[in-house]
């Protein structure tokens, strides 16, 4: 579960991380009102659970009063990767001297946290990792220990700090551990913390991504989550379904995350072709579990066509299947949809889908269904 920025700026701010002053606006007016109280410039960023909203136009800076709410009622209008923002974080700008990338994640090699720091902040950290991973200094933590200051001195002073900002960006390492422990982190991370012309260190992103599986110490955290979601992704959710909205054009109904990842991978070999969502159905599929997921594919823009990737293993897709023919029906669709479905009472399943006009690849290879898909829309590679 990632939360979005305001959320981890209150959290990081609860344990003494400084951040820019600020506040989450819902509404233009709301907006205006907060920069009239901590004065212009201020920097208006989009709340959405997507990254590249910088170069999406979710993120301006605006040094007149008088444009605030005129520029944050267009943000608030503007989807970034399909996402409507949730609000707008309304800050203070600051005079950036430095910036400083600052991340604590889990090491899946060692099984154990990394605590990673590097000059280069503002910039996406794998790509820093790519170009110049010298550049990037790491700090492996002893999860049945706490973490102390002078263990981290060492990495700080390589990122170029000295004096009172290296003190202050020890102690937020160790706050940002904190965080990171007693949340349940899988992701802490501020990009950037920058040190200010006023020799200040602020956080100006936070980053904080929970561990799924301990949702249930942290019940604020998830009655937060529900209460933001709508009553089908409840559902899905429920019933062990995964749903990504993304910019595509062929709508993805997979019974597991491997196999979606993967069919979305071969897809992309389609200069033309690309995957409207990312949808793995869990281990529980039901006729009721299809319908929604239909719904949910079918509200993508653009969609050209709709590609089903089901193994039944334990899964019964055969009564999934009628879930799918339902929808079919019922909407009197007459986009492409090809079908991949191999396993457990298969014939049966191919049976039900052929009726309703689907088209039914009996291979295999997901590399073949695919092939045939983008036949039928005239693509080649």
């Amino acid at each position: 579960m990632r939360l979005h920025e305001y959320e981890a700026e209150e959290i990081f701010s609860k344990y003494g991380i400084n951040i820019p002053l600020g506040g989450l606006a819902k509404i233009p007016r709301e907006a205006k009102q907060i920069a009239e109280s901590i004065g212009v410039p201020v920097v208006l960023k989009s709340q959405v659970l997507v990254g590249g909203r910088g170069k999406a136009g979710g993120v301006k800076i605006v040094g007149s009063l008088d444009e605030v709410d005129i520029v944050a009622d267009k943000m608030l209008k503007t989807e970034i990767k399909g996402y409507r923002p949730e609000g707008l974080l309304v800050l203070k700008k600051v005079n950036i001297n430095k910036e400083i990338y600052l991340g604590i994640t889990i090491d899946r090699t060692l099984g154990i946290p990394i605590i990673m720091i590097s000059s280069e902040g503002g910039i996406n950290i794998e790509e820093v990792n790519r170009k110049n991973p010298e550049k990037i200094f790491k700090f492996p933590v002893n999860p049945l220990q706490n973490l102390y200051p002078y263990q981290v001195i060492d990495i700080v002073k390589k990122v170029g700090l000295s004096g009172g900002p290296l003190v202050e960006t020890v102690n937020i390492i160790v706050k940002l551990y904190k965080i990171f422990k007693e949340y349940d982190g899988l992701i802490a991370e501020i990009n950037p913390l920058v040190l200010t012309e006023e020799k200040k260190v602020l956080c100006v992103d936070a980053v904080l991504e929970l561990d799924d599986s301990a949702l249930f110490r942290h019940p604020e955290l998830n009655k937060r989550r529900l209460d933001a979601m709508s009553e089908r992704d409840k559902r899905l959710m429920k019933k062990g379904a995964t749903f990504v909205k993304l910019k595509g054009n062929i709508g993805l109904i997979c019974s597991g995350a491997g196999l979606a990842m993967s069919t979305m991978d071969m897809i992309k070999d389609y200069p033309q072709l690309s995957p409207a969502n990312f949808l793995e159905t869990g281990g529980g599929i039901t006729s009721d579990l299809m319908v929604d997921c239909m719904e949910l594919v079918l509200e993508q823009s653009e969609l050209k066509a709709i590609f089903l990737n089901l193994y039944g293993g334990i899964n019964p897709i055969h009564e999934g299947v009628k879930g799918v023919a339902k929808v079919i029906c019922e909407r009197k669709l007459n986009i492409p949809i090809v079908a991949k479905a191999l396993g457990n009472r298969q014939e049966e399943t191919w049976k039900t889908l052929e009726e309703v006009g689907v088209h039914i690849i009996k291979d295999t290879e997901t590399q073949k269904a695919i092939e045939y898909l983008a036949k039928l829309l005239g693509v080649e590679k």
